[in-house]
């Protein structure tokens, strides 16, 4: 670590908890290295990298073992002027939280104990009637008796109190199953084994089977194997494993994986879906089935497959989309080991606290940009098309009300046109075209002759017309949102999006995410969002891009008119930092 910058670090902290990094410096790999394990990107336009210190960056930051010390001293070390003392304060506040609290086995009759440091917190904790329900008995000043069942609320609600616990109650090892990783594909002999983030993800989540490890999240950009990290954390857990991923295909495709790079049989393998029943020592399953329940009724019929006691580990495929009820559920089985993937920790409604309190800590991460310089994901190119709104539509735009606007420029047919275009650029490139409104789908299906998957389609169908397009018998697919999500289409390097979920950045890195597996003649990626100039959607559209730029990607912007008249796209265009 470097004592001194003596006024040249790359790093400007600011008293917002803010921190600006120098792309330029020499020291800025070293320093954003460093700063990541506390920090979270918020920005990375190519000159001056924005992080932001947030009470759950420094809790995931002291569960991973760091403590206040060793982040002043690294903000310190890389820092162009003084760190202000308002920000040494908040991170001495908010890492001093994390382990006042713990929670620990070897209460009586099955019970949890609670410890804490400070016996005041204790008295408020019991003073608190919203936590009468989890509380059997005060043990002394400084413990409480936790009922077991009460072990994920506990810790749910305590987090929105500035106190995240320290879980270090263990877990039940569930029924043990021998998982072994094939040295081989199945598919076609080529050697396999993780890679080493893959290695060091599974090692984050495993720590040594120790009740310090066992539960947490590892954010992966979509292509770059979070599919095998679990499956390492599968082998090294060696028990009856639950994997919950977002729809059948994405059941099926795991089921793959599986055959694929372990020594599974097929009758290890079970699944559990709207066509199938199946619980075997390795069940994968969706949110769907587990949220299914008849009509207003709050019983959900399924649940019992989260809850059974066999299951030694729980996997959570996009664990960034974790629904309510799902969240409920998962508070009751907190004694399992639970590890959740994603490609982004965003969500919309602001619920990663509860994603820190019931699934764990963010335990591992690696930036998108330093797995696509690695050759792990594709090289990705992003444009924004712009066209101009029809003189038709105007009117209807400018009278119709607020909730009605995105959808009347969002279906703009003047985009069939664009998209006709974009293909004549990338002559026998596989095409994806993505979007939220079925009957726009329709007309571009029809207009291209390509066939369109939707929620309706079913899942033998969707399934046939996935493997047609990896064979390259397909050149072209048109995509609802049913597709955002766990589909692997390793050859498809142009996606064209063309409506979406208003300013999901989730969604739009998802969506990227579908052409990012790196290709297997290595041409680079190309991403195209067509919008509507001089409208909610172009307003939508920048709040949507605004994780891809965090994660360092450009958009290029390209008027319409100028690039349908254009042989093949130029440089000449104006770019979003």
């Amino acid at each position: 670590m470097l004592e001194n910058q003596g006024g040249n670090g790359p790093l400007i902290v600011q008293s917002d908890l803010c921190a600006l990094l120098d792309a330029a410096h020499e020291l800025f790999e070293e320093c954003r290295a460093k700063i990541s394990v506390f920090a979270e990107l918020v920005k990375s336009p190519e000159y001056m990298h924005t992080y932001r210190i947030t009470p759950v960056s420094l809790w995931n930051a002291a569960a991973l073992g760091t403590d206040a010390d060793d982040i002043t001293r690294t903000l310190k070390a890389y820092s162009r002027f003084s760190v202000p003392e308002s920000v040494i304060h908040e991170i001495n506040y908010y890492c001093s939280r994390y382990g006042i609290l713990t929670l620990e086995s070897g209460g009586a009759d099955g019970l949890l104990n609670l410890n804490s440091k400070d016996r005041f917190i204790i008295m408020e904790i019991c003073g608190n009637q919203a936590f009468a329900d989890f509380i059997h008995s005060k043990k002394d000043d400084y413990n409480l008796l936790i009922k077991a069942r009460a072990r994920g609320e506990i810790k749910r609600a305590l987090i929105k109190l500035n106190y995240p616990v320290r879980d270090i109650a263990g877990y039940v090892e569930g029924a043990p199953f021998d998982i072994n990783l094939r040295s081989a594909r199945a598919s076609d002999g080529e050697p396999f084994e993780l890679r080493g983030y893959q290695r060091d993800a599974c090692e984050a989540f495993y720590r040594s089977g120790g009740a310090e490890g066992g539960s947490g999240v590892v954010v992966l950009a979509c292509g770059a194997g979070k599919t095998c990290v679990g499956i390492g954390a599968m082998s090294k857990v060696g028990a009856r494993t639950l994997v919950i991923t977002t729809n059948t295909v994405a059941v099926r495709q795991w089921m793959s994986e599986l055959r694929d790079k372990t020594g599974l049989r097929e009758e290890d393998i079970g699944e559990y879906s709207g066509d199938k029943k199946q619980i075997r020592p390795v069940t994968v399953t969706t949110y769907q089935i587990l949220m299914w329940h008849r009509g207003n009724d709050d019983h959900y019929p399924h649940f019992c497959l989260l809850t059974d006691g066999e299951w030694g580990l729980v996997i959570y495929d996009e664990v960034h989309l974790l629904p309510a009820p799902i969240f409920r559920v998962t508070a009751q089985i907190q004694a399992k080991r639970r590890l959740g993937l994603t490609a982004t920790l965003v969500r919309e409604d602001r619920l990663e606290c509860d994603v820190f309190s019931l699934i764990g800590p963010k335990i591992y991460e690696l930036p998108w940009k330093s797995l696509e310089k690695q050759g792990h994901i594709a090289k990705a190119n992003c444009y924004e098309v712009r066209l101009k709104m029809p003189e038709a539509v105007k009117y209807d735009y400018a009278v119709a009300k607020k909730a009605n606007k995105h959808r009347i420029c969002a279906v703009n047919h003047d985009k069939i046109d664009v998209i006709l275009k974009i293909i004549e650029n990338h002559p026998g490139e596989p095409i994806l075209i993505i979007g939220q409104y079925l009957d726009q789908l329709g007309a571009i299906a029809k207009t291209l002759g390509a066939p369109v998957i939707n929620g309706s389609t079913p899942s033998q169908e969707r399934e046939k017309l996935y493997a047609e397009f990896k064979s390259g018998s397909l050149a072209a697919l048109v995509v609802s949102k049913v597709a955002n999500f766990a589909i692997d289409l390793p050859d498809a390097s142009c996606a064209i999006q063309v409506s979406g979920a208003y300013g999901s950045r989730q969604e739009e890195a998802q969506r990227l995410g579908r052409v990012l597996r790196p290709k297997r003649d290595g041409r680079e990626a190309h991403f195209y969002t067509v919008v509507t100039a001089d409208s909610v959607e172009a307003d939508f559209s920048m709040h949507r891009q605004l994780y891809l730029t965090e994660q360092g990607y450009k958009y290029y912007i390209l008027d319409a008119a100028e690039f349908m008249s254009r042989k093949r796209i130029g440089c000449d265009v104006k770019l979003i930092q």
